[in-house]
């Protein structure tokens, strides 16, 4: 343990977080190992904040109370994510790997709580990507009767869906509100139909969806298996 004052920590290191948190080096192992692991699992995560909970006696037998992590501009499968804000409670962990500077094994699935949020620009840059471009010109189709889908931004508490028509110079433009519905994402058109349900991952459920700051929102559960 360093003898510097906690008041003077660089707070950018998640691993410092962690060992000040539960005072233990083998929770600062566990830190940097949890790390690597998310970082294999994105293409960029371009800041990471993890918190650890829990003792270093528990953590040697297996046991980790909870995690808590903060994310910014973070690119998983090809979608851009501008914050990510994440908690779980209880993870069995096996620390073998760990002293060998390997990414961390969990032992079981496990669920974790949370608030995703997307910006406009991120989004119709992910929507255009091979991996995405398909749900992006069905929700032009089924919204808007055009595809592809050129792009969207958000205006206020609505989203705004753009696509061009042949040979038009403008755009055709048309305003959707989104809410979460029975675990999944719904859009709805502001004057009435149509209504499009997102294709959601069956490990994933929203329980809230909603758009401010500039930014859509999304909030809820998943199963993460190792």
């Amino acid at each position: 343990m360093s003898d510097t004052p906690a008041g003077d920590r660089p707070p950018e290191a998640p691993e410092r977080a962690a060992e000040a948190a539960s005072g233990g080096p083998v929770m600062a192992l566990l830190a940097r190992g949890l790390e690597l692991w998310l970082r294999q699992q994105c293409e960029v995560i371009e800041r990471l904040e993890i918190t650890l909970e829990g003792s270093g006696l528990r953590l040697l037998r297996g046991r980790l109370d909870g995690v808590r992590l903060r994310a910014r501009r973070v690119v998983y499968q090809a979608m851009e994510i501008e914050e990510v804000e994440l908690r779980c409670d209880g993870i069995q962990v096996r620390l073998g790997s760990l002293v060998r500077n390997q990414a961390v094994q969990l032992e079981q699935p496990f669920r974790i709580q949370g608030q995703v949020s997307f910006s406009a620009d991120g989004l119709s840059r992910s929507l255009s990507t091979p991996a995405w471009r398909g749900l992006g010109d069905g929700l032009a189709d089924d919204l808007l009767g055009l595809t592809p889908l050129a792009g969207l931004r958000i205006r206020e508490d609505r989203l705004v869906l753009r696509a061009f028509a042949s040979g038009d110079r403008e755009p055709v433009e048309r305003e959707v509100a989104v809410r979460a519905d029975g675990g999944t994402v719904e859009l709805r058109c502001a004057e009435g139909p149509p209504q499009v349900r997102l294709p959601m991952d069956p490990n994933i459920r929203i329980e809230r969806a909603e758009l401010g700051a500039g930014l859509l929102h999304l909030e809820g559960e998943a199963r993460v298996s190792p």
